[in-house]
């Protein structure tokens, strides 16, 4: 019989790569999106992890607008905390592991290199507090959970979204020809969703349990970034280089978050793909869905 598996936020970056890796790898997913199922919601969570029974729970949903939760962090918190404590309560009973994805803005950037997980968090906005807050509640409710901690996350199914991700970004700003400016002083490590929905159900086969980190492998400032993209889409905007006093944001961001892989590895997961391998695979992908959509 085949290992049953639930997906909320089935519809963002991550959660379409998990549906479609779990599929291949013969499970049976059921998957769910706020329009189908708001995980704020305590008592349909319930009902739904119990009526489908699953053995592991994966938890992609999340309020992630960093700037607009400094106006309103209690969206932020309801979504990205008090829900996994909803998620954590409809697993405990049924016995299934669920699998919690959190941030590397958990950190305060200040160590200047890449965070392992035996590091102190010290979010530094309230989108990093609401984070931190549901890895304690997942901790706190269950004896044995699955946290997984990423960065940047950039995917092809940002296509089918409103706010896309920073390889969008970059390219509808380059279309408009105007000179553009990224932050060349914080810096992350940009994971790829297929290769993180990937890791992710290794770890899961893997037994592992507890905190893991899986960023992209590579840390590289945002700066640098927008040139690799511009690079490999064969595209040469003016891009100059800016940083946090000229660039102000609602929301005080780490400026060194990227993360140290090393504890996945030693769990026999394989290393995450090159950034550049990885930046290739997503504008072939990108451009296969544009091709497709405008046939």
């Amino acid at each position: 019989m085949a290992t049953k598996a639930v997906v909320f936020g089935n519809l963002g970056q991550l959660g379409v790569e998990l549906v479609r890796e779990l599929g291949q790898r013969g499970y049976e997913v059921s998957g769910f999106d706020r329009v189908d199922l708001d995980i704020a919601d305590r008592q349909r969570v319930e009902k739904c992890v119990s009526e489908l029974a699953p053995e592991v729970v994966f938890n992609a949903a999340a309020y992630n607008q960093v700037d607009v939760a400094e106006q309103e962090p209690q969206a932020a918190f309801g979504v990205n905390a008090l829900a996994v404590r909803n998620l954590a309560l409809a697993c405990r009973p049924t016995g299934a592991l669920l699998v919690h994805y959190s941030t590397d803005y958990v950190f305060d950037g200040r160590a200047g290199r890449p965070y392992t997980e035996a590091d102190a968090p010290h979010p530094l906005s309230a989108y990093g507090v609401s984070k931190l807050a549901g890895e304690l509640y997942a901790q706190a409710y269950l004896e044995q959970p699955l946290i997984i901690r990423t960065s940047g996350v950039y995917g092809p199914g940002a296509l089918h979204t409103a706010r896309g991700n920073f390889i969008e970004v970059m390219l509808r700003l380059a279309a408009t020809g105007q000179p553009i400016r990224v932050l060349e002083d914080n810096v992350a490590s940009p994971t790829y969703a297929p290769a993180l929905a990937a890791c992710s159900i290794d770890l899961v086969e893997s037994g592992a349990r507890g905190l893991f980190h899986a960023g992209g492998g590579r840390a590289i400032s945002w700066f640098n970034w927008a040139g690799m993209i511009f690079e490999a889409a064969g595209l040469k905007p003016e891009l100059r280089p800016t940083c946090e006093r000229e660039y102000r944001t609602a929301a005080q961001r780490p400026k060194y978050s990227a993360l140290s892989n090393a504890k996945m590895e030693r769990q026999g997961v394989k290393p995450m793909p090159a950034l550049e391998d990885a930046l290739r695979s997503y504008l072939l992908l990108r451009r296969a869905e544009v091709g497709a959509a405008r046939s």
